[in-house]
């Protein structure tokens, strides 16, 4: 079997309803995974379920809220439905910007909410769930390029970024002798739903294209997909701890 094969696996992915959530299903899918998608809407949720049946995969749907321990355990019972679970990627997650002068604590505490608890309570429950059954696994969680550099009116983001990624060190470190693989993929601006008014903002877009990205283009879904397809497959099995920035270097700068 090819290493960059997923045949025989389970992938569980929250944030899966839309955006870069669901192209990491379908990618997953596509590589052989069998996937649970996992969200809070319903109907986004069977639709992405019927692209990766439609292409002649397997898939399960649990709409829950990925940011409780019960809806992650019951994320975690549909996807052993399926059956051997061996890959988490944790997409769920937000963003409102403000300056930091002004911005809530109701906002701040969403952000951390979704981006910061709900990456460890998935992380938490199935890492438990790998090294109880003493199989290897690859849990793969989404920062971004603002998990590395600060950014005006971004304080809450960036701040949730930093900590998937301190997460995703510590998690890796401690799980590492057990076989479970902890690494992040860390996208620059994606066009999805939630970036889509932010880009709109023409003068934005020009300081995004112009003078941030070297490579002068935002990253596609299937960029991020695919770097998330491979540190969840044998072909990265000496990686773990990783954060691969998939970020047309912004962050060389």
């Amino acid at each position: 079997m090819s290493v960059w094969s997923l045949e025989g696996r389970v992938a569980l992915v929250t944030g899966a309803g839309r955006g870069i959530g669901r192209a990491c299903a379908v990618e997953l899918a596509r590589a052989g995974a069998a996937v649970a998608l996992v969200a809070r809407t319903q109907s986004e949720l069977e639709d992405a379920a019927a692209q990766i049946r439609d292409g002649g995969g397997k898939a399960t749907v649990a709409s829950v809220d990925a940011a409780t321990p019960e809806g992650v355990a019951e994320a975690l019972r549909a996807a052993t439905e399926l059956g051997d679970l061996r890959i988490l990627v944790t997409a769920a997650g937000t963003n409102r910007a403000g300056s930091a002068r002004d911005y809530t604590l109701e906002d701040w505490d969403r952000l951390f909410h979704l981006n910061v608890r709900a990456t460890f309570i998935a992380c938490r429950a199935v890492g438990d769930d790998l090294m109880r059954r003493a199989v290897p696994g690859s849990i793969v969680t989404l920062s971004s390029q603002m998990g590395a550099v600060g950014y005006p009116g971004r304080s809450a983001y960036c701040a949730t970024k930093h900590a998937v990624e301190g997460l995703t060190r510590a998690l890796a470190v401690e799980w590492a002798r057990e076989g479970v693989r902890v690494n992040a993929v860390a996208p620059t601006f994606v066009e999805t739903r939630l970036t889509k008014p932010m880009l709109a903002d023409l003068e934005f877009r020009r300081e995004v294209l112009e003078r941030r990205l070297p490579t002068g283009r935002l990253a596609t879904l299937d960029d991020v997909a695919h770097a998330v397809r491979y540190l969840a497959c044998d072909a990265s099995n000496s990686v773990t701890g990783h954060v691969l920035r998939v970020d047309g270097g912004w962050t060389t700068w």
